[in-house]
């Protein structure tokens, strides 16, 4: 109690210090005043909040007053407390007001593909029944879906039956597709009365938790702890009720995600992703890039718990994007060297749960499994415990032919482009793939192609890794079913752990490729090795068993 009021009397302190300087206290009228005024109503701020104001002062925004994102700040400045703490605007008109063409880029939608197209089409990725077998005990059984637009992300994870039970449906039906905007004018719970994270309707999971949101919004940037550690100050942690923290969020993507909007510079702020690039260790993809983008790492936490973001030297979309389009671990999971505990072994207490390794597919065996001790199902066909990708977009393009020529995500996400009545070049913030929009991405760099070739190229490339997926899948389920024979056979324990680890090789090395959203394109030559690779590991573990069969089949007849 008494740090609280010796906080605030220094808080008090530095205002009546700042205002004996910039004059009257700071009100919500005073938006937009004439320079000079303006900078010195900044001043009252700045005494107290001196990282804001070391990011603020010298950027691109020194003239954008505080009112324009912060509201209630006249009543903050006259009694200075979390309980008069000023609201933040995190929507994305707060931005869109001065960035209208990045904001109403970043608000088309991708019509060229349906809403909820899940990725165990057989037109798209793993034909059933080999997703539900390679996968069965994981909630991604339930649903998993393409990719849609930023400005749905939050929404289509909230109503995907996979994450909440099913508790979450659209208010209007199907019409929700349409629509976009803030995610509870456009969702309703169901089930509010309780407090249960659980199936509600058939064929769901309840596989949600606070980690998984990370991605999907930072409306509660200011309200998580660095990692997501519980602190009393913090209103949200890793172990805090995920049905109760959705509810605080109604943005997908914020702007302020990667770009800074005291310093207007690039920036990250996802704790996992600042976690990897400072590790002891040193040995992440970026870590070992000789040209790698510098970043800066920043305390920003005034609330009573740590919280840090890190600006970059300059744009550099493999970190910006390398946000969400990672691998990272995001749930609790078992310790591979203790996997016979029948339910989790590795709960969201434990920091494992809010991880990215930020290495390739042939590293995510050794780390997982020798360096951090995770993964995170057991295969409900094999008892044996298997890793579950997220979205590795950021590690697989790293290395990549585009990527050694100097292309990034920008380049054929979000390009530049010229707006049609006023003539102006901007960064598209429409991040979608190139195939429709290919004028302005592919024939950039290959003039001389017609964007029919251009269209066929890309689809060659996914044709053939996905071929390869197929042949990955038949072989891995193949496995499954001779792990299951070994079983029932009786054969010794150690055989069968082998062959279940012959199983997790194999299975890492395909998964990387249904959870990474290009069929491979962003990197094909890495893709095509790590398939053939799978399918050779299931091939060495089904001869494990084979062998053992035989062995124990000559013995019996002796």
């Amino acid at each position: 109690m008494k740090s609280k009021f010796l906080s605030a009397a220094v808080c008090i302190t530095a205002m009546m210090a700042a205002m004996m300087v910039a004059g009257p206290l700071l009100t919500d009228a005073d938006a937009r005043k004439a320079p000079g005024e303006e900078n010195a109503k900044v001043d009252v701020c700045y005494g107290c909040h001196d990282p804001v104001r070391q990011l603020h002062s010298g950027g691109e925004h020194s003239k954008v007053n505080c009112v324009n994102c912060h509201s209630g700040l006249s009543k903050h400045v006259a009694a200075p407390g979390p309980d008069t703490r000023p609201a933040t605007d995190t929507s994305w008109e707060a931005c869109g007001k001065c960035h209208k063409e990045q904001y109403e880029s970043f608000m088309q939608v991708a019509y060229h593909r349906p809403a909820r197209d899940e990725k165990s089409q057989l037109t798209n990725r793993s034909p059933n029944p080999f997703w539900d077998k390679l996968m069965a005990g994981h909630g991604f059984t339930k649903e998993h879906n393409l990719t849609r637009s930023h400005v749905n992300m939050l929404v289509d994870h909230l109503v995907v039956d996979r994450a909440y039970g099913g508790r979450f449906q659209p208010k209007r039906g199907w019409e929700y597709v349409l629509e976009k905007g803030r995610a509870w004018d456009i969702l309703e719970d169901r089930y509010p009365d309780s407090p249960e994270h659980k199936p509600f309707i058939p064929q769901s999971a309840p596989a949600a938790n606070p980690v998984c949101l990370q991605c999907k919004s930072q409306d509660h940037i200011l309200k998580w702890s660095f990692m997501g550690e519980p602190a009393p100050a913090a209103q949200w942690s890793r172990t805090s009720k995920v049905v109760e923290l959705v509810k605080d969020l109604q943005h997908g993507l914020n702007c302020f995600t990667c770009h800074d909007p005291h310093a207007a510079k690039p920036r990250i702020v996802r704790d996992g992703l600042i976690e990897a690039l400072t590790r002891a260790d040193g040995d992440t993809l970026w870590h070992r890039d000789p040209k790698r983008t510098g970043i800066k790492v920043i305390e920003m936490g005034t609330r009573g718990f740590t919280r840090k973001i890190a600006l970059l030297d300059s744009y550099d979309t493999r970190l910006q994007c390398g946000q969400c389009h990672v691998e990272y671990n995001c749930n609790p999971g078992y310790d591979p060297k203790n996997p016979d505990t029948s339910k989790y072994g590795i709960t969201m207490t434990d920091k494992r749960t809010n991880h990215f390794p930020y290495k390739d597919v042939f590293e995510i065996y050794d780390h997982y499994v020798n360096k951090v001790g995770f993964l995170d199902f057991k295969n409900a066909l094999t008892g044996g415990l298997l890793w579950k990708a997220q979205h590795p977009e950021a590690e697989t393009f790293y290395n990549s032919k585009h990527a050694k020529v100097g292309a990034r995500c920008d380049s054929c996400h979000t390009p530049k482009v010229k707006d049609k009545k006023s003539g102006k070049t901007y960064t598209s913030h429409f991040a979608v793939t190139p195939r429709v929009m290919l004028k302005e991405t592919c024939l950039k760099c290959h003039p001389k192609w017609t964007e029919e070739q251009a269209r066929y190229e890309i689809d060659s490339i996914k044709a053939f890794i996905r071929g390869k997926l197929r042949k990955a899948e038949f072989h891995l389920a193949a496995l499954i079913d001779k792990i299951g024979e070994g079983k029932k056979a009786g054969l010794d324990p150690e055989v069968i752990k082998q062959a279940q680890d012959q199983h997790l090789r194999a299975h890492i090395l395909w998964e990387w490729w249904t959870a990474e959203n290009s069929d491979g394109f962003h990197n094909p030559e890495m893709a095509r090795e790590s398939l053939t690779r799978s399918v050779d590991d299931a091939q060495k573990g089904i001869k494990i068993i084979n062998d053992a069969l035989a062995a124990k089949a000559a013995a019996a007849g002796k």
